[in-house]
Formats: structure tokens, sequence, C-alpha cells
């Protein structure tokens, strides 16, 4: 995975991303303005920049013309802003930036830009450690799931819960993690929606199976045993 600097000042934004980053094994650094951000910048070595273009001290467009200047063209960076007129991708592209993503955004596509340009940039050549759960196997790279040699079929929300509930196996994981880490979409936040898709899960990876893996934990959410 890549070390990626995130340049965002607003909080929630900024620690949204840097959490689902980190799921994916990503070292994150963040920074809420131009300033820091360059002097990580001198500092680090990056192979990831995501730059907001409205930042204090020195905006990103400005941040990603130094960087380029002083550092080339090797390192991916993604333009993620508001601002999402014609011109305003024209002027992020023309910084420098190898692709622009507008807000509101969905962390699903932000992570699939990000491997698509590691890829291309030669960064992403180890595949990511599979994920093992008692007799359930989980490859990140290819969001592939294994019981007892068993392929079991998900639909990318499927994989995304079950991973999250992989990666924190052991421990109960509350609706709202779920929630956020899954969905992004505010709207469905008091719907039944995370237990609709337990049940779902439930439903293929333990049938035909003895052993029931995802439990309920009464008044917190649910927890998926080692």
């Amino acid at each position: 995975m890549a070390k990626i600097l995130l340049v965002e000042d607003e909080i929630n934004i900024s620690s949204f991303i840097e959490r689902g980053l980190q799921e994916f094994g990503h070292e994150v650094f963040v920074a809420s303005n131009g300033k820091d951000a360059w002097g990580l910048i001198e500092a680090e070595k990056f192979q990831f920049l995501i730059l907001d273009i409205v930042v204090p001290q020195i905006n990103g467009l400005e941040l990603c013309k130094m960087y380029r200047e002083k550092f080339g063209y090797q390192t991916p960076v993604v333009m993620l802003t508001a601002l999402g007129t014609t011109e305003d991708i024209i002027k992020g592209l023309d910084a420098g930036a190898d692709d622009y993503l507008v807000k509101p955004f969905r962390f699903l596509e932000l992570e699939a830009r990000i491997r698509a340009l590691l890829r291309r940039s030669g960064v992403e050549d180890q595949p990511e450690v599979l994920l093992q759960c008692g007799d359930l196997q989980l490859d990140p790279d290819n969001r592939r799931a294994v019981r007892q040699g068993k392929n079991i079929h998900l639909t990318i929300r499927e994989y995304r819960m079950l991973e999250y509930l992989v990666r924190h196996k052991g421990n109960a994981v509350s609706r709202e993690d779920l929630l956020k880490y899954v969905w992004e979409d505010k709207e469905i936040e008091r719907s039944n929606v995370v237990d609709v898709y337990v049940n779902y899960l439930r439903g293929k990876i333990d049938k035909g199976f003895k052993r029931k893996m995802i439990q309920t934990v009464t008044g917190v959410g649910y927890m998926i045993g080692g």
C-alpha cells in the first residue's frame, strides 16, 4: 500500500477519508493548510497526494504546481474539491493533477481512482495480505471471499461490510461505523439497511456451514469471531 498525503481543512471530511484509507492499509498524513502540507512534502517521500483546492495559506492548485516543479510527475495527484465547473477542472489538470473528484463524493469512487493511479505509477506492486478469520479468507485486492474452498459471491457493499467486520474481528462494530464505512448517504442513516445487509451476508457466508460467523451484539451492533 502507499504513503499518502491528504490536504483537507474540513476535519469531518479529512477524518472520514483518513479512516477509510487506513482500513485499506495506507499510511496517511493529514495537513489542514498548504504551508503544513509543504513542510510534510519536504520531510517525507509520498507515493500519492490528495489535495483540496480551497485550503489556507497555499491553495491546492499552487501546491500542486510547486510539487510538480520540484519533484516531477512520478507521484499521482488527485484534486478533491467542491469546485466543480469545467473551468475549475481544467485549472486543476493544468496545475499538474492526474485526476479530479468533486465533492460531495463517494469513498468507493475515490478508492477506485487511487488504486488505478497507483497501478499506473507502478507503486502498487505488492498485493495486500490475505485476511483470515477462522475458515473464512478474504482477498482485498480482488474483493474475493472464500470459506473452506468455496467461493462466496458478494456485491461490492456486501464485501465491504464483511471486510470491515473481518478487519475488526473479535470486536463489536456499531451500525453507525458500518454505515460510515460502507455507505456515505446521510439519508439512509436512520434506516435498517445495515441489518438487511447483515442478513444478506449471513445467508451467503453461513449457508451450508455448521458454525455461524456473524454475531449480534445487543445494544451495539455486530461482531465476527476469529
